[in-house]
């Protein structure tokens, strides 16, 4: 492993309770220490990958610019890191045994009984190591889905106690552990915590540090009773209370001096740390008064009686990084655009809003209800940004209501219409009949060349662009000179300019009506918000403003 280090990550007692953020937050004030830091993510379902999951269940699926549809955490890990991962840096259970059959059916054991264990945990260390390889890395952080108690994380355990064997100085856990405070004790209890860590050492893992999630910072006495019981330094129990942001979570950790207390850990020099970025943006959020509101038109909310807004994880954050930079908080509303379907009069809702956002999205239930929004925004000047399905309904929108093609839809929706502005790229039709759903899409990075003088081009500030993809549908060629000489302006273009990457209304006409075929959000940064945001949100604070 050549002196690398590695710092696994894993939950206890729940899931949802910040291993991602933790993992993120970790690697940036690492990194913020001088130190080469990435991040992978091990995610212990069967699926290869993440694309077929349902995003109310799973969350959103992150891609990334070689493609990978992967887990909504990879995200965090680029978004606080400022990296760019690939496919490397992911893996599913699927994925490994995949590999390991493959090997098997290669000959590549040489005759060996194959089992898995070891060879699935081998596989797995193999892959960690090729990408802290590939990505230069000094320290690696890998998190490993899940909590300890599940019977599926039990080989990924493994992995860690074969690599701590190993090289015990080059390798460490942490445990991010959730310690309710019920109300009607008024204490917090340390008893699962408890548990958790002794789940972990029955399978030959010892945590070294402890991540305490709570609703209000840690006392003493339960520093104590943790380190007592779970055989870890108080020093090592790091207290992580709630935060009105997710980016204070690593200033929190260097106050209690988390990096040097890991590089010590690691046998690493400890260096001077320069958070000054973060610490301003934090100072900024914290004194920033004015706000906006934007309403999101979706569909992927509802999981039983409660909002699952990780389905747009990137997106919420998206708007919120533009906010930063525009010197705006950003408010949220969801607006299920079933609701347009069934009571249409309830449109005028969307006037209370400083601005519209359409998501992406797959399938027919509820486009109806987002094209009459997005209407709405067309016509009653509302700042509007459309994002992948979000712009191929304002393509149908404007070739319904402006150029009159009543029947005007995608074949993704309906095989039969007679206008099929947006229709599937032939590569992918044989794919469709022979029902190959699975990574079939445009996916990955692509460019696309911007059109001078428009608003795409100013906000980006550049004549050539690279955006990431997840789609099969396309705005169809045929019906282009139409569209164009109606007034809607294709602003951005693939470099052979056959596919239509953004679209637009001239600023004389609307106050901001921007629409991409990519998703954005997935390369927007707290530090730098993606120019497509940034010129949404400010066209909301101006709206704002004036009313």
């Amino acid at each position: 492993m050549e002196n690398r280090k590695y710092i696994f990550v894993m939950g206890g007692v729940m899931s949802g309770v910040g291993k991602g953020i933790t993992t993120s937050s970790i690697g940036a004030i690492l990194k913020a220490r001088g130190y080469k830091v990435t991040a992978l993510k091990i995610d212990p379902y069967v699926n290869v990958d993440a694309g077929t999951m349902n995003p109310t269940e799973h969350g959103e699926v992150f891609v990334l610019d070689d493609g990978d549809e992967t887990d909504q955490d990879m995200g965090n890990y680029e978004r606080f890191m400022d990296v760019q991962l690939s496919r490397e840096n992911y893996m599913t259970t699927g994925r490994v045994y995949e590999s390991v059959i493959h090997r098997e059916r290669n000959l590549e054991y040489g005759g060996r009984c194959v089992q898995v264990v070891p060879h699935i945990p081998l596989e797995v260390i193999d892959r960690i190591v090729k990408a802290s390889e590939k990505d230069k890395s000094e320290i690696t952080m890998i998190e490993i889905g899940g909590t300890v108690g599940e019977y599926e994380n039990i080989l990924f355990l493994e992995t860690i106690r074969l690599m701590k064997i190993k090289n015990p100085d080059d390798v460490l856990s942490v445990m991010v552990s959730y310690v309710p405070m019920p109300n009607k004790i008024g204490e917090m209890k340390t008893k699962p915590t408890q548990h958790a860590v002794r789940t972990v050492n029955g399978a030959g893992v010892q945590p070294d540090f402890i991540i305490a999630r709570s609703e209000v910072p840690m006392d003493q006495k339960r520093k104590e009773k943790i380190s007592m019981f779970c055989n870890v330094g108080e020093e090592y129990v790091i207290s992580a209370p709630d935060v009105d942001n997710v980016y204070e979570v690593l200033l929190n950790f260097e106050r209690d001096n988390l990096s040097e207390l890991i590089l010590k850990k690691l046998r690493l020099e400890t260096r001077t740390s320069d958070l000054l970025q973060w610490k301003n943006l934090v100072e900024k959020i914290k004194m920033t008064e004015d706000s906006v509101t934007i309403g999101i038109v979706g569909k992927y909310f509802g999981t039983g009686d409660f909002v699952l807004s990780d389905a747009y994880l990137s997106v919420i954050e998206a708007i919120k990084h533009a906010g930063y930079q525009a010197g705006v908080k950003t408010k949220i509303d969801w607006i299920n655009s079933e609701l347009f379907e069934k009571e249409p009069e309830k449109l005028d809702s969307l006037s209370q809003y400083d601005g519209v956002l359409v998501p992406g999205g797959f399938g027919g239930r509820g486009i109806e209800g987002k094209i009459k929004a997005i209407q709405f925004c067309r016509e009653n000047k509302i700042p509007f940004l459309g994002i992948c399905y979000g712009m191929q309904l304002a393509v149908i929108e404007y070739a319904r209501n402006v150029l009159g093609l009543a029947d005007a839809n995608t074949t993704e929706v309906n095989r039969e219409t007679s206008s099929p502005v947006i229709d599937i790229m032939p590569e992918q039709k044989k794919n469709l009949e022979d029902g190959n759903y699975g990574a079939t899409m445009r996916l990955g990075a692509y460019p696309a060349k911007l059109e001078e003088g428009t608003i795409a081009k100013s906000l980006y500030g550049q004549a050539e662009i690279s955006e990431r993809h997840r789609h099969r549908w396309e705005v169809s060629p045929q019906y282009l000179e139409k569209i164009e000489t109606a007034g809607l302006v294709f602003s951005g273009k693939s470099p052979d300019g056959k596919l239509m990457e953004i679209i637009e209304l001239p600023i004389t006409q609307h106050p901001f009506f921007v629409a991409s075929q990519f998703h954005p959000e997935f390369k927007s940064t707290p530090l730098k918000a993606h120019p497509l945001f940034f010129g949404f949100v400010s066209a909301a604070k101006k709206r704002s403003e004036k009313k």
